[in-house]
């Protein structure tokens, strides 16, 4: 568990910045992409950047475009240079998705998220099913890093969620519906053939998969679940009623962008609110004005979430994701800004189709 004081949490942001600016912004070591947009912006970062505060006020906001429409080698780093790469895709249920190259960012961001994992919840050396999007998404090379990683294997329900947004959009609903029950009568046929005790899924497929078996009896110790909304009524039902008291219950936020943001424990005195908390220094989150995204929103009050991921493989200043959240503080092993109650950003002034999450 991270033990830093706040100050020195800080400090060590701070210091890998430095460290990963000059990395992207020198020739010896940086991306075409980053070093062309040097050379027009005028500045220089390496110089200039010493905190995540300078970070804030110099840079703009990273844009999506740059990863729809930039070639993938743009972003090869001189020294990964010969080296082959993974295309992981996110988004793109209408138009091109945007497009992120990666060698092992994503294996240490799950070997360290295993390192949170009780083994007694998710146990070693047994094997695990993921229901979910596989396809071009980084995602499913991350579940099954992290099987192997435990000593497990993994078997895999595949899942494609732009097919579903778009029956949903379309008003489409029993082809969706249908679309749902193909996936979970393939994982009830993993689950009845094949000995399984970890399982990743979404909300809304655990739910449906309740509906057909008992998760305990069906042999799970552990649910890893991914998704964004899930307000704690919605916690509450899948703890209690779900996974019927039994079965522990991780929930994480993450995409191809970031990696992956920890929950703190969730707890029964706290109404079962989750708080996610990002891997600094690797990754940084930001829940912002809206209007004016320099600055931060009160603690307790609602922005929009901002990323800026900070690794070898990917430089990606202050992200504009499609969320929103609270602003809360840090906490035991996380002495930094979290979000709560993540959601759709502007859910509560328009209607968002979120599919299966």
């Amino acid at each position: 568990m991270n033990t830093q004081t706040p100050e020195a949490a800080k400090e060590a942001l701070n210091q890998h910045l430095v460290e990963i600016i000059d990395w992207h912004f020198s020739p010896e070591t940086g991306c075409p992409f980053w070093l062309e947009w040097v050379g027009k912006a005028g500045w220089d970062p390496r110089a200039e950047v010493k905190t995540f505060a300078d970070l804030v006020a110099r840079f703009p906001h990273f844009e999506d475009d740059w990863l729809r429409y930039e070639q993938p080698d743009r972003w090869v780093p001189k020294q990964y240079e010969g080296r082959a790469y993974s295309i992981f895709e996110t988004g793109g249920t209408t138009g091109m998705p945007k497009q992120r190259i990666g060698w092992d960012d994503y294996k240490h961001d799950y070997e360290s998220f295993s390192d949170t994992l009780d083994d007694l919840e998710f146990p070693k050396g047994e094997n695990w099913l993921m229901m979910g999007p596989t396809g071009p998404r980084r995602l499913r090379l991350s579940i099954e890093h992290l099987a192997n990683h435990r000593g497990g294997s993994c078997y895999f329900v595949d899942l494609d969620p732009r097919w579903v947004k778009k029956l949903i959009s379309r008003g489409e609903y029993d082809q969706a519906k249908g679309y749902m029950e193909h996936v979970i009568d393939q994982a009830l046929l993993i689950m009845k053939h094949r000995a399984v005790s970890a399982l990743f899924t979404t909300p809304k497929l655990l739910e449906a998969l309740s509906e057909k078996v008992s998760i305990p009896d069906a042999g799970i110790k552990g649910v890893f679940c991914g998704g964004t909304e899930m307000n704690p009524q919605n916690v509450r039902f899948l703890i209690e009623e779900v996974l019927e008291g039994e079965v522990a219950f991780k929930p994480v936020y993450g995409n191809t962008l970031m990696g992956l943001a920890h929950s703190k424990p969730l707890k029964a005195e706290d109404d079962y609110a989750i708080t996610y908390y990002a891997p600094q220094p690797r990754a940084v989150t930001r829940v912002v004005d809206p209007e004016n995204t320099v600055e931060l929103v009160s603690y307790g009050a609602f922005g929009r979430v901002e990323l800026t991921t900070l690794t070898r493989e990917l430089f990606m200043p202050r992200f504009l994701e499609r969320d929103e959240a609270m602003r809360c503080e840090g906490t035991e092993g996380y002495p930094w800004d979290g979000a709560g109650q993540v959601r759709p950003f502007g859910a509560q002034k328009k209607t968002i189709v979120e599919g299966v999450y």
